[in-house]
């Protein structure tokens, strides 16, 4: 429960928002004061009252963002909780470059509020960092959207900007990892340093080292001059490990030490080399999955790991499909293309659609229509032919996909069909017990062919107990072949 002397200002001018918060942090133990302006809040800070302040952004007199430098100088241990309605990345950072201790998306969880004011009336009074400034039209970032599951990630990330924290970014193939890292690095503390990016699974497994840590005049056969790596070249700025799933075993262990100890040596060197480097990993693998097949070290999954962030996939965010399509015609104008509208009918096409390839698939379809269409608005006869037509989508013959597609984006595609043969209505009852079947079944089958028969080998390879795999094979009625390599 809050001490009595524990107060609460309010700065919004909607009316019922104002209403709603005094009764929940009244009821929650905190004396209240609400203000439907600017200049209101701004006299009592300066006059010494008030123990926590929220503020929405925009106000009749006077933009929040202009007020806080001045709060946060008369008052630097004043925590200031910033609401907005505008809900973009940049609202998010701007919030926390100006000194808020936390940044609210509206409409937002009134529990949760309570929460964040709990935890801030708590707090030891701390020291605003500062933080790169953000100008007024830096609106291009391209971190685009406004659905809950964005809303959550700009929250993280404007936390995060102030930090040097390591952070490994997990999510599918397309969901912008390395926009996100870029973001990290162009309004964190280290945004004056280089950003320098790696793709593991790009480099050849015998130069990841070398391109990693660098090599000394006569390493190896061939080198013929010192070679800077990519930890020297991201020296006070941001090294950005894509792929990071795809990094072999001993590279892992040079990099775990470089983690631990802040220091590397070169190929053929000898002379430690201090390394001053904020690390951003990437994944579109399970990390987990592989340190249980043992091609992950566990400990430099933790080292790693401090800071997890999930981008969700463009199918678990589909309200942000309009925002991103604008965005896109936009920079296809900036470009050269002729511009573009999309009607309402075209919308509701592309928020059906799944999207497999997620934003990167989105962009470049918006860049077709762009560049091939005459005409002015995108109608969604012409996107549902570009997305039956679509290279990485399935062709009107049916069943050809990309030869990269992952084993959930095949599955996906195969329940759609599936769910679009019964038209309106929905499958038979019993739907999940059918498709684990249908799954078990290749699996164990294909399992039980690379062992040549073996079940113990099979067992021990799916990770199963012998009794349950033998159970597995009388149950899905299996044909074990047996035979020796």
């Amino acid at each position: 429960m809050p001490q009595r002397s524990q107060t609460v200002l309010i700065a919004d001018d909607d009316a019922a928002i104002r209403t709603v918060l005094n009764q929940a942090l009244t009821r929650a133990g905190y004396s209240v004061r609400v203000t439907s302006n600017a200049t209101s809040l701004w006299r009592w800070v300066s006059e010494g009252e008030g123990d926590l302040v929220i503020t929405d952004v925009v106000m009749p007199d006077e933009n929040a963002f202009d007020l806080l430098p001045r709060m946060k100088k008369a008052r630097p241990d004043l925590p200031i909780i910033v609401m907005s309605a505008q809900n973009t990345f940049m609202t998010a950072v701007r919030a926390s470059e100006k000194g808020a201790y936390d940044y609210l998306p509206k409409p937002f969880d009134l529990k949760e509020l309570i929460a964040i004011v709990g935890r801030a009336m708590a707090e030891p009074k701390r020291k605003a960092i500062g933080a790169p400034s953000v100008e007024e039209g830096a609106e291009n970032m391209p971190l685009v959207g406004r659905s809950a599951a964005m809303q959550e990630i700009y929250r993280v990330l404007a936390r995060l900007m102030q930090t040097d924290l390591t952070v490994t970014i997990s999510g599918e193939s397309g969901t912008g990892k390395e926009l996100v890292a870029r973001a990290l690095h162009e309004f964190g503390r280290r945004a004056k340093g280089p950003f320098v990016a790696i793709n593991m699974a790009a480099i050849p497994r015998d130069l990841i080292e070398t391109e990693l840590f660098g090599h000394e005049k006569g390493a190896f056969t061939g080198a013929q001059n010192r070679v800077v790596g990519r930890f020297e070249q991201a020296e006070g700025g941001t090294l950005f490990l894509d792929e990071i799933g795809d990094m072999p075993m001993d590279a892992q262990t040079r990099l775990l030490r470089v983690l631990q100890q802040g220091e590397y040596t070169t190929v053929g060197g000898r002379t430690a080399i201090r390394s001053d480097v904020r690390i951003v990993a990437a994944t579109n693998k399970d990390l987990r999955q592989l340190i249980n097949q043992g091609l992950f070290r566990e400990d430099l999954f933790f080292r790693l790991n401090v800071v997890p962030l999930r981008l969700p996939p463009l199918r678990e965010r589909t309200e942000d499909v309009p925002d991103l399509v604008r965005h896109f015609f936009a920079q296809a104008v900036e470009e050269g293309l002729p511009a573009k509208q999309i009607d309402g009918a075209a919308l509701d096409v592309l928020r059906q659609y799944r999207w497999p390839g997620n934003i990167r698939e989105l962009e470049n379809l918006v860049r077709r229509l762009a560049a091939l269409y005459p005409q002015d608005v995108i109608t969604a006869p012409i996107v549902e032919d570009e997305l039956r037509t679509a290279v990485t989508g399935i062709a009107p013959s049916g069943e050809q996909v990309d030869a990269d597609e992952g084993l959930s984006v095949s599955i996906e595609r195969h329940l759609v069909r599936y769910f679009k043969d019964f038209g309106d209505d929905l499958p038979p009852p019993g739907l999940y017990h059918r498709m684990l079947k249908e799954l078990e079944i290749p699996l164990f089958s294909v399992a039980l062919a690379a062992t040549r028969g073996n079940q113990i080998k099979a067992a021990e390879l799916l990770g199963l107990n012998r009794n349950t795999l033998r159970k597995k094979i009388r149950d899905l009625d299996i044909q074990v072949i047996r035979g020796s390599r």
